[in-house]
């Protein structure tokens, strides 16, 4: 509970408290008011096609998020490690597109501008959420490594505590990861060109406007971003390594019911991470192609996830019909 509370305030209060707290310093950096988002098309017949795809997307990543999420904490899973971390990948998800899809859905029908201020308070809890999203993944994956490779010891080694622990820290890492960005890019000039050629407040075509040379900012950027994907990517990569080599000794039913629950683990990952590194692990500059991947771990993941987790994995398919069969059936008793 104290860690679900702790979510909904980040939400709201965390990037306004920074914001806030900079704002001296951001007001004196600056000519500019607002910024223009290019947005993905111009044309309006793909724009009307992208608000009804994007809404319905953004429907979906509620709807099933909140599925899987109420689901796992009003049942028996609760209780496991893997699907009590699940049940705050669902939750991050929400979160994580809340920042961006609302505001693309609206720039559709209407100007696509935005205030400095909420740039920069987007950015901000962007990568709060995203980053806090990686280690979550990170976690998962450690937890179906301890499963397989230590059965016996499992329960004791993955306690409640130590899961509470690492959700914390996912959540620390996040935060730590979001200002160390964001305190790069306060420090940049703004006086002239406004206009970003994207749909979301990314910082590549941020640099591209700022009114100084931006080299050193990019290599901290990408050290920073690119280096938190690279290197939990790696841990990921590893730790599956350790899976299959460990699984030589399982019998061929063992081998197929651990493959089967971390296949939907190691889909979920490529959709997120392989668009994230490429995002971010590479020179400081902007392409075309940037808009179509951001979709991909700003959107198209946080939607599939439910489905990825729910149609591979029986546990969960018996626990949405349990509960939702067991609720509706209550209901009609009442009425």
């Amino acid at each position: 509970m104290t860690v679900l509370l702790l979510q909904m305030l980040s939400m709201f209060i965390f990037p306004q408290i920074i914001i806030c707290a900079f704002i001296p310093y951001m007001e004196s950096q600056r000519n500019i008011s607002e910024f223009i988002l290019l947005g993905l098309s111009s044309d309006q017949k793909v724009q009307i096609f992208c608000f009804i795809f994007f809404l319905f997307c953004y429907l979906a990543i509620l709807v099933g998020n909140l599925l899987v999420f109420i689901s796992i904490r009003c049942s028996y899973l609760f209780n496991q490690p893997m699907y009590y971390f699940l049940s705050h990948l669902s939750s991050t998800d929400i979160w994580y597109t809340s920042c961006v899809t609302p505001k693309l859905i609206g720039d559709l029908v209407q100007r696509k501008s935005i205030s400095y201020r909420n740039y920069m308070s987007q950015i901000l809890a962007m990568h709060f959420f995203g980053i806090t999203e990686v280690f979550i993944l990170t976690v998962m994956a450690l937890d179906r490594c301890v499963a397989i490779c230590r059965p016996l010891h499992y329960m004791i080694i993955m306690n409640r505590a130590r899961c509470s622990l690492l959700i914390v820290s996912a959540w620390a890492c996040g935060a730590a990861h979001s200002l160390s960005q964001f305190s790069v890019i306060t420090r940049l000039p703004f006086c002239g060109p406004n206009e970003i050629d994207h749909y979301y407040c990314d910082i590549f075509p941020l640099l591209k406007v700022a009114c100084t040379n931006t080299y050193v900012t990019g290599v901290l950027i990408v050290a920073n971003s690119g280096m938190v994907a690279l290197v939990t990517f790696v841990l990921l990569v590893g730790s599956y390594i350790i899976i299959l080599f460990t699984l030589r000794n399982h019998s061929a039913e063992g081998r197929r019911k651990a493959l089967s629950t971390c296949g939907s683990h190691i889909t979920v990952v490529i959709l997120f991470f392989g668009p994230s590194i490429f995002a971010y692990l590479r020179p400081p500059t902007t392409f075309p192609e940037d808009k179509i991947f951001a979709l991909f771990y700003t959107i198209i993941a946080p939607m599939f996830n439910p489905l990825i987790y729910t149609l591979r994995n029986s546990e969960m398919k018996n626990a949405l019909r349990k509960f939702w069969c067991q609720k509706t059936f209550l209901d009609e008793r009442q009425n």
